[in-house]
């Protein structure tokens, strides 16, 4: 009988670091994602504007993605890069970049636990300005299925402490209606590219049934209805962004966004599939 092979990460990761990218940020980068989620308000795409374009407040996702790869390279590697599945998200925004200067994001792996579903794994996405001043910083959480981390700790606190309001009832629903061809549209206007979202073959490869809508996609999405609803249609107020992902979403689909309970400059919302799964789970946008 041949023994079961377990799969670990790496020794290591806990603090393993990737050299600093830096990023030119372009006018048509800032409008293609907010056109990639179908955002129709002026601000995003007047480029007479003295103040300049107003970046959607998901929008580092996009400037991030290319040091969550060159982690993964350097420090998983290719066989367990597939297993990783984006559980968590926390992103605390200094000020939004604008169209025409350069940032510079370095990304540290903070924190390494066990958990049910596998290794759990937190990196901190840290992104400065051209004089090296703070313009945003995430947690972005991955859970690799199935595999058992060699080490387990934390090396930084978590960002910020502000509460999450308690959920309270659904004080209002936003339906979205997500296309079969969402997926492809976010991954050429994000420029993030991860071919579970677009190739079937890779897709089925990884475990998932189809392709699915890429996370940040889904929150930014739903972090556009909260903004329409509870803040005036004023995406520059945003400060924080916080969410669980709880769920895939498969195309096409119909989402659910919901807003729930509020504290203070703290508001709660979540979002669930046509079937009335949960999606997107915790979720607090604060001020």
């Amino acid at each position: 009988m041949t023994a079961l092979t377990t799969l670990r990460l790496p020794a290591g990761v806990l603090g393993a670091a990737t050299e600093p990218v830096a990023h030119p940020i372009d006018a048509r980068w800032l409008m293609a994602y907010a056109a990639g989620l179908g955002e129709t308000d002026g601000r995003f795409y007047d480029t007479r504007t003295p103040a300049g374009l107003v970046a959607h407040p998901l929008f580092p996702v996009c400037y991030e993605w290319p040091s969550v790869v060159a982690l993964r390279e350097r420090v998983i590697g290719d066989a367990l890069a597939p297993l990783s599945v984006h559980a968590t998200h926390d992103l605390v925004i200094a000020r939004m970049p604008r169209a025409g200067e350069t940032v510079t994001t370095a990304a540290r792996v903070i924190a390494v636990e066990r958990r049910p579903a596998g290794a759990s794994m937190v990196t901190r996405l840290t992104t400065v300005d051209a004089g090296g001043r703070p313009i945003t910083t995430t947690d972005y959480g991955s859970v690799f299925r199935g595999v058992e981390p060699a080490e387990t700790g934390r090396i930084a606190d978590p960002l910020g402490d502000d509460a999450r309001p308690d959920p309270g009832p659904v004080r209002w629903t936003a339906p979205i209606e997500v296309t079969a061809g969402m997926a492809h549209v976010y991954t050429e206007c994000a420029r993030i590219w991860n071919p579970i979202h677009t190739d079937a073959a890779v897709a089925h490869a990884a475990g998932l049934p189809a392709i699915i809508l890429h996370g940040t996609a889904t929150l930014a999405l739903a972090v556009s209805r909260v903004v329409a609803r509870d803040l005036g249609g004023a995406p520059a107020r945003v400060r924080r962004v916080r969410a669980r992902f709880t769920g895939f979403v498969r195309l096409p689909s119909v989402l659910a966004v919901q807003g729930r309970g509020r504290a203070g400059s703290v508001i709660a919302f979540d979002a669930a599939g046509p079937d009335g799964t949960s999606v997107l789970g915790q979720g607090a946008l604060s001020t």
